[in-house]
């Protein structure tokens, strides 16, 4: 309980400075600021839609990652605090997990106690905790260790292994094999289930089984190698054991493949080819140690390299070699070796980059659970010098501490940079180099305080570094759009197509681009290819359904506002734009009402209180239209058109000096803003008021 308390105590003081830490817009907006079945709480809708997208909305299936956020929004709402805190919650109560199971399997109280307090301290974790997004990494590395503790209670009460306990068991090898008692069999139960659970967290569980296997090597002894022949034996039925662990990883990793490539993640093979993944993938494993024993330089993004030097890569392999015949040489001797390294090559497999996820090399949140196997190295080697040198005990205990001290201090250090999106980004892009992901992410950082110009000089850099970066072609025609310049956009968000044409959010803004510049035609084709693309999501639909209403197709578009309707009803831009569809076919009242809904989403939209004036200036509700207009005109003085449906609302209502005024100043607002046909408009409106 001691070493628990502890272990909480320490992990809350390094890690606490998170509770001030703002979301940041790297995946934070996916899964929670811009996330509105997150944002609703846990609701039956939300739990459907969690449950039901086997691939993912904008990323792969996790609904329990999905569900914990959902609860933090129902308690925390979008106060980033509470989510961080959550996050350190779920990371110390992962380091007691760590101790117990492996004090569990080893009953090496103290070397149990240092593993946990290395992997709960260790600045290569500060990813994984102070990433809010990250929290699928935490809980799925809960139901990690959940499942090894139910499998270690599992062999503790199932009937004995004969390989280990032959002489002084009571049932032969037939009734090992066919008969498990009650006791075992809920253990083993709750082996599957904790595997299924973390499963639906994160898919990192897909490699459990092999680990099972190991541990049943070491510490575990199930499996006591002998003779070539015995020990395939025994190494098949305890396969076979775990066949239900095999099937659920199996489907798994074809839900998770599938996800992947729907949302066009699984890489650019044309730029990263399996030739230049490989020599990545054995550089990587030698960094990832490097960073393990010196953790410098640490960056939310690792850019992908160009090429590997022969050399380097020759050396990583060599090393590896090396290293992994010597632990299988020491299998006998030191088993924790064996067992310790090859968890390490072991669960880095799903993530070394052979199959190519985004566009990073390494990543480190990757080491999470990984990390663990490096420990166990260290850790029980140094107690093998200790038994070989007993006088140096006190030593490696104040040697032990100092780490733990220096991993403390670096871990502060590393979570300055997490404070906020700019200060992560920009650290990234000062420890490493031609990172054209910090480039763009720094630029979106930059963007969302107004700094519009440092913005598209970072997003310039990012696409200079990779022109064929989707999201920095994206990001970086997203922002001159919405400073209008077209032609600039219009380029930036053509190249994110044509390098992704799966990018539904790409054809969007290209759409609406094309929109601004009156390419009416071109534009419905963007929308309509969105839309096919993520038919569920309602910015598509509202943007086809305005190009149709464009197009003088009220019919068509009506259908497209509707369905947006039906996906987000709180949809105020749909409302109104269904609104003014259902007015231009006549029907008033419909129109009355969505135009009304439209207005009490967005009261502060002066062409909310417009349209909704028109519809009641048709419906000859004249004084409610009327105060529409002066609402309108309230909210925007300059704006000719509610001058001049105000005048004819008190031209009907024969106020003849006040609509005269009015149309006056529209006819005058109108010649200053072009807008001639309003200007005629408005001067017949006066020689009508003077009669």
């Amino acid at each position: 309980m001691a070493v628990c308390l502890l272990l909480v105590a320490a992990t809350v003081i390094s890690f606490w400075q998170v509770s001030q830490h703002q979301f940041v817009n790297y995946d934070d907006n996916l899964y929670v600021t811009d996330n509105p079945h997150i944002q609703a709480g846990v609701t039956w809708p939300g739990l459907k839609w969690a449950f039901g997208q086997l691939q993912g909305e904008g990323t792969y299936w996790h609904p329990l990652t999905w569900v914990s956020h959902m609860v933090d929004c129902g308690l925390f709402g979008l106060r980033p605090a509470g989510h961080h805190l959550m996050n350190l919650l779920f990371h110390a109560l992962n380091a007691v997990l760590v101790f117990l199971v492996f004090y569990r399997m080893t009953k090496a109280f103290w070397r149990s106690a240092v593993l946990a307090a290395l992997f709960a301290l260790h600045p290569l974790q500060v990813d994984t905790v102070a990433w809010v997004a990250e929290r699928k990494n935490l809980l799925s590395t809960g139901f990690w260790l959940l499942s090894i503790w139910a499998y270690v209670r599992y062999t503790e009460v199932r009937c004995p292994e004969p390989e280990v306990t032959r002489q002084n068991s009571d049932c032969s090898h037939a009734q090992d094999r066919s008969r498990l008692t009650p006791h075992a069999s809920r253990y083993y139960c709750l082996t599957v289930l904790c595997f299924a659970l973390g499963l639906m967290c994160k898919p990192v569980l897909v490699t459990l089984p092999f680990v099972l296997l190991l541990l049943d090597f070491w510490p575990l002894r199930r499996l006591r190698p002998a003779d070539l022949k015995s020990t395939v034996l025994a190494l098949a039925r305890l396969s076979w054991e775990k066949a239900p662990l095999f099937l659920g990883a199996a489907v798994s990793c074809f839900i998770t493949f599938a996800g992947h490539r729907a949302l066009g993640a699984l890489g650019d093979n044309a730029v990263l080819p399996v030739s230049e993944r490989i020599p990545n993938a054995l550089a990587s494993y030698a960094r990832y140690i490097g960073k393990t024993l010196f953790p410098a330089n640490l960056a939310v993004l690792y850019p992908y390299p160009h090429a590997w030097s022969v050399w380097v890569v020759a050396l990583c392999s060599l090393s590896l070699i090396v290293i992994s015949s010597l632990a299988i040489g020491a299998w006998r001797s030191r088993p924790y070796l064996f067992v310790g390294w090859f968890w390490f090559l072991g669960v880095l497999v799903p993530f070394i980059g052979v199959i190519q996820a985004g566009d990073q090399a390494m990543a480190d949140r990757f080491m999470y659970i990984p990390i663990l196997g490096l420990f166990v190295v260290v850790v029980w080697g140094m107690n093998s010098l200790l038994e070989a040198r007993p006088q140096e005990r006190q030593w490696l205990a104040g040697a032990a501490t100092l780490t733990l001290v220096g991993c403390m201090v670096l871990t502060g250090l590393q979570l300055r940079h997490w404070r906020d999106s700019e200060s992560l980004f920009r650290h990234a892009v000062e420890v490493t180099s031609a990172n054209y992901s910090a480039y763009d992410g720094l630029g979106t950082a930059l963007a969302e305080r107004g700094h519009r110009d440092e913005a598209l000089a970072c997003y310039a850099e990012s696409v200079r570094l990779k022109p064929r970066y989707r999201e920095g072609q994206y990001d970086f025609g997203t922002l001159l759009l919405k400073m209008g310049r077209l032609d600039e956009a219009t380029q930036h968000l053509a190249a994110a197509v044509e390098i992704s044409p799966t990018f539904a959010l790409a054809h969007i803004n290209l759409g609406k681009a094309l929109l601004e510049r009156r390419e009416l035609d071109a534009a419905l084709v963007h929308f309509a290819k969105a839309v096919r693309l993520t038919p569920r999501d309602p910015e598509a639909q509202y943007n086809l359904g305005t190009a149709l209403l464009m197009q003088e197709k009220p019919d068509e578009a009506i259908g497209c506002f509707c369905e947006a309707l039906r996906l987000n009803p709180d949809y105020g831009e749909a409302h109104n734009n269904l609104g003014i569809a259902l007015l231009r076919q006549g029907k008033l009242g419909e129109g009355a009402a969505h135009l009304s809904a439209a207005l009490r989403l967005n009261p502060g939209d002066p062409a909310a209180q417009e349209n909704l004036g028109l519809a009641l200036l048709e419906l000859n509700h004249l004084p409610e239209a009327a105060d529409h207009f002066s609402e309108a005109l309230r909210l925007k003085p300059d704006a000719p058109g509610p001058h001049y449906h105000l005048a004819l609302a008190l031209a009907r209502q024969y106020k003849i000096p006040e609509a005269s005024s009015h149309a006056q100043k529209a006819r005058d607002l109108a010649l200053v803003g072009g807008q001639s046909a309003l200007a005629a408009n408005a001067e017949e409106l006066l020689r009508q008021c003077k009669r």
